[in-house]
């Protein structure tokens, strides 16, 4: 027993909780817990252990000494802040009620391990006591419920705003009060004061003044203004600016200074009425403002127990992350909305992009103190990071890549007067991709799809199946199609070099290189350029042949990974008809292979899949990479978590470890790829879509794929 109290105390000073604080938030009570700490109890009931486990974010198995691990490790969060949105219920005037609404709240949320609690605007009074709110009596009784919540606070992990009326020097204010371990942080009025259609805020409240000030709550003096800011002190990322309701609304809001002043969530109390058509024009300001600021967004919206005199309101509450709206509630109820914001991927892409100086004086910054839970991610990620999951938003994500491959290629042509392309049509999803696109553009040019060159060209490795499908494809679309048989210049070629012909890495590339020698003098012959047919996940893997597929004249297919290849031909194939609709079916029903391996012409001999690991990993491991920042460890633990049916831990790690060391080391082809048009928000040109050195090195990267083992 002494072991386990040693740990518990180790974990209580790692977090800088107090016993108290440790039974409220574990539930066990305080002379259990007493006894646990000294040792005086001969024996721990293993639903007190798993209590205690669940607050302190460890296993069981780490508080009985029985599995080794790293305490710092296992608190580790990745950046995560797990926040909420409450609409409480509300008894409008009743300060006293509202108050022990608020206190229910904080306890049950900081029992789910909520970090942030954002209550609605004037929460603590009603928004629509009207002249109400300016009597002594209203303001007396709302001071004593902020200090009294206050206290309350002091055994929760939370920081929390609720909303109130705040008089100073003769003026009354519509505030935010945030708390926090049982103090008042600071106090933030309301900064534009709405005085048209159904508002009339300015018959009560004053706006925010320019600069910052204190007030006296309580007996005790806080800061005052609208420019501050809140940072907890263990995690410098969870930096908090604060809005309340029309803020939000007006054409140059607080947040914009905020984020510049490094506020990384801003809260939003707010007390909007529901209109027809409101609640979709509330959602896309906060989108737009979350993604314009780079920003978490949280939006607390008052209830249905507001007065419905002449509005109603409905506790429309919101949760967003750089334009990707994370949580919504239902209209009409009462209840908390929560999601986990990552302050870390916000830190990243502001590093990207806020590289500019704007000057926003006088701004403070008050610290706080809270544990942020970590160990379990809870946050859900989509398998395809790069396919939209709306169905009209994945339409129309295809329709507009399509245009785009079309309209770059129609613009390159004109540049370089040429008539013709040339495509190496294999029978695969990559080729096919390429030649649906072209001819989309010869069709918006208006010009005959005989101009499009489909060259098939069969070796040792080709089976009568892609061979049958690019012939059958060709003459769907109508495009012109020639086969060359490249098996005895292939021969021919590794004789001259004193090659056996055994299958290895030369026999394999040697063909790859032929093929795209035959593709270039081709085009020659027709006064053509190549199109090349390699997509982005290839590229990532460095899964070509340098200087053979490698290399084209255009690369149209370079910025739109696998899974997206797919998802488009599958769409082209759903949305045609007849022998067209069958044959595209049949490529992607087909294994991905370069089929260069000798194949008894109906085996497929090599499976890329089999040999560098399945392409919606590499998709997601590329994805969370580059357009996320996440470290290899982040990513591992939310592909386990994202792929737990699909995948096991143990393939998950194989292939992200080959992904690191591959991307690492296949660099050199990327640094010299022909042009491409970028699709999507990912690209890996060396011309400005991904800048990195061909020598860097990858150790630092396995290393911390590594720490996950540890």
């Amino acid at each position: 027993m002494a072991d386990l109290a040693k740990r518990i105390k180790e974990l209580k000073d790692i977090r800088k909780l107090t016993s108290q604080q440790l039974s409220v938030l574990s539930g066990v009570p305080l002379g259990t817990l007493n006894k646990v700490l000294s040792s005086s109890t001969k024996s721990v009931k293993t639903e007190t252990l798993k209590k205690l486990a669940d607050a302190l974010s460890v296993s069981v198995s780490y508080l009985l000494g029985e599995k080794k691990e790293s305490v710092r490790r296992k608190l580790e969060n990745y950046g995560y802040v797990k926040v909420a949105s409450v609409t409480p219920k509300l008894y409008l005037g009743n300060i006293e009620k509202n108050a022990e609404e608020i206190r229910n709240q904080i306890a049950e949320l900081s029992s789910k391990h909520v970090n942030l609690i954002v209550f609605p605007e004037l929460s603590l009074c009603g928004y629509t006591q009207g002249d109400l709110t300016a009597f002594d009596l209203v303001l007396k009784k709302c001071e004593k419920s902020l200090v009294e919540i206050a206290d309350f606070s002091r055994n929760y992990d939370t920081l929390n705003f609720v909303g109130a009326p705040i008089q100073k020097d003769g003026k009354l204010y519509n505030c935010a009060v945030a708390i926090c371990r049982g103090e008042i942080l600071g106090v933030v009025p309301k900064t534009r004061i709405p005085d048209y259609d159904e508002f009339g805020e300015k018959r009560i409240f004053a706006p925010a003044k320019c600069e910052n000030s204190t007030v006296l709550l309580g007996g005790k003096t806080y800061p005052f203004g609208n420019k501050i800011l809140f940072e907890n002190r263990e995690m410098p990322d969870f930096k908090v600016g604060v809005e309340i309701c029309e803020d939000m609304w007006f054409v140059k809001s607080p947040a914009e200074s905020h984020v510049i002043n490094g506020a990384t969530i801003i809260i939003n109390l707010s007390a909007s009425n529901e209109l027809v058509g409101k609640a979709t024009r509330r959602k896309n300001i906060l989108k737009i403002q979350s993604y314009k600021c780079c920003a978490g967004y949280v939006y607390a919206n008052a209830g249905i127990g507001e007065s419905s005199t002449d509005l109603l309101f409905s506790g429309h509450n919101l949760i967003a992350e750089n334009g990707q709206l994370l949580a919504e509630s239902e209209l009409f109820t009462e209840n908390a909305t929560i999601a986990d914001i990552d302050v870390s991927y916000l830190r990243f892409l502001r590093r990207k992009k806020f590289n500019y100086e704007e000057e926003c004086l006088g701004y403070q910054t008050v610290y706080f103190s809270s544990f942020v839970y970590g160990g379990v991610i809870s946050r859900n990620y989509s398998k395809y990071p790069f396919i939209p999951q709306n169905e009209y938003e994945k339409e129309e994500a295809i329709e507009t890549t399509l245009d785009i491959q079309a309209y770059a290629l129609i613009r390159r042509l004109k540049q370089i007067y040429s008539k013709k392309v040339v495509i190496g049509l294999s029978g695969g999803l990559d080729s096919t991709l390429a030649i649906l696109a072209t001819c989309r553009a010869y069709d918006k040019m208006l010009r005959s799809r005989r101009d499009i060159i489909a060259v098939t060209m069969p070796c040792f490795g080709t089976t009568d199946r892609t061979k049958s499908n690019a012939v059958i494809l060709a003459e769907c679309l109508g495009v012109t199609l020639i086969e060359i048989d490249i098996s005895n210049s292939v021969k021919t070629h590794l004789e001259d070099i004193g090659h056996d012909g055994s299958p290895n890495l030369t026999f394999e590339n040697a063909q790859a290189r032929e093929r795209t020698q035959v593709l270039m003098d081709v085009a020659n012959s027709y006064d053509a350029i190549v199109l090349g047919t390699g997509d982005m996940s290839e590229l990532a893997l460095g899964w070509a042949t340098y200087n053979g597929d490698h290399m084209s004249m255009y690369g149209l297919n370079s910025s739109i990974p696998k899974t997206m290849v797919k998802e488009i031909v599958n769409y082209i194939a759903s949305t045609s008809k007849g022998e067209l609709s069958t044959v595209l079916y049949d490529i992607l029903d087909t294994p991905v292979s370069p089929e260069l391996l000798p194949t008894d012409g109906e085996t497929i001999g090599q499976k890329t899949e089999d040999l560098v690991g399945p392409y919606v990993l590499h998709d997601f491991f590329l994805y969370h990479l580059i357009k996320n920042g996440f470290s290899p460890s982040k990513i591992y633990k939310i592909a386990v978590k994202t792929f737990e049916n699909e995948f096991d831990e143990k393939t998950v790690y194989k292939w992200l470890e080959t992904f690191i060391k591959r991307f690492f080391a296949q660099q050199f082809k990327r640094s010299c790829l022909p042009d491409g048009v970028k699709v999507g928000d990912i690209s890996l040109s060396p011309r400005g879509g991904w800048i990195m050195p061909s020598d860097a090195s990858r150790e630092t990267w396995l290393n911390d794929l590594e720490s996950v083992l540890k």
